[in-house]
């Protein structure tokens, strides 16, 4: 059910649902993505990356917003690490923990999926994420238009992030000062995972990897790996990909076991602390990022991709005859952290 956005304090409790919302991707796309042989799997590995760089994006975007509306973006605290599976943050979409394969294709594209032409705007218990963010941007002109930006746009300048270009991605992470820097990071977020004009293949960014192709939206990426074949100019969402054939090796991917728990097995459980204590470690760099010290966003990126060789370690131990170990993304407190 809608509830309308009215007022400066259920604007800033949404805008820290969006960050929950764009953290609780992170987990299923970083499992997919370090299954993942990059010699059998360079296709898999390039889309997979770009949608996880560009949802750090999102989750950036997000904490700018709430922090240019007066907000403190919370990022290092229990509830942001539920447990998995779990629900996509006051939406419908159920989010696990599983190696790339069919059934983590089909998750992605359930979370990804773009919003139907007239969708209502859906503030809570959303179907698809774009009516979210609808209900966000109607919320934001509401209070400018009744309270006038400069009591809604109240943030700290100094509090914003700016980071990019990035090797896997056109997006970029910009400063919101007003509405329509505002609007401009609502589009970016919306298009980048379902595409231009809610009914397009195509984010609107030019494909760094390929630039002389333009880059698909989130969604369609995902249907390229699942249908073998890229999009190209021309192709449309109902005319499905008509471009070069792309890739996936199956036999190519650890197979991680779905939701790991943390394993009796002594030498896993210590890795499984290692990573956990590693992630929780930068939530605690993002969140000091994003409420006043924004030069550590560098740091906290350089922090995920550091995480990699972590979560490759479980994924070599051999949690039974058919399945490896993996992360578990369970919240650690500060005081217990290394």
């Amino acid at each position: 059910m809608n509830q309308h956005i009215g007022t400066i304090d259920s604007l800033q409790q949404h805008l820290q649902w969006a960050i929950e919302l764009e953290h609780a991707t992170l987990p299923p796309y970083l499992c997919a993505l370090y299954s993942l042989d990059p010699a059998r799997n360079p296709d898999a590995v390039e889309l997979v990356s770009s949608v996880f760089v560009e949802e750090m994006i999102h989750l950036s975007l997000a904490s700018n917003l709430l922090n240019a509306v007066g907000g403190e973006p919370r990022l290092d605290y229990p509830g942001m690490l539920p447990g998995y599976p779990r629900r996509l943050p006051h939406g419908q979409v159920e989010l696990s923990l599983l190696p790339f394969g069919p059934d983590a294709l089909e998750m992605f594209l359930r979370l990804e999926k773009p919003e139907a032409p007239g969708s209502p705007a859906e503030s809570d218990h959303y179907e698809t994420i774009g009516q979210f963010y609808d209900a966000i941007e109607e919320g934001l002109r509401y209070l400018c238009e009744t309270l006038g930006e400069d009591k809604v746009f109240s943030g700290d300048l100094a509090r914003q992030v700016t980071a990019g270009p990035f090797h896997h991605t056109g997006g970029t992470v910009q400063p919101i000062t007003d509405l329509k820097s505002a609007l401009a990071a609502l589009e970016e977020i919306v298009e980048q995972g379902e595409g231009t004009s809610r009914g397009e293949v195509w984010d609107g960014d030019h494909d760094i990897f390929h630039p002389d192709r333009d880059e698909v939206a989130h969604y369609f990426r995902f249907m390229e790996l699942k249908l073998g074949r890229r999009y190209q100019r021309g192709d449309t969402p109902a005319s499905g990909p008509t471009g070069e054939p792309v890739a996936v090796d199956l036999t190519g991917v650890s197979p991680m076991q779905p939701n790991p728990h943390r394993s009796d097995n002594a030498q896993i459980r210590a890795a499984q602390e290692e990573f956990d204590d590693s992630y929780c470690t930068l939530l605690y760099l993002l969140e000091q990022a994003f409420t006043g010290e924004p030069t550590l966003i560098r740091d906290s990126v350089r922090a995920m991709f550091a995480l990699k060789a972590e979560a490759l370690k479980l994924m070599q131990l051999s949690e039974d005859d058919h399945t490896t170990a993996g992360p578990t993304f369970q919240y650690v407190p500060q005081d217990a952290r290394r």
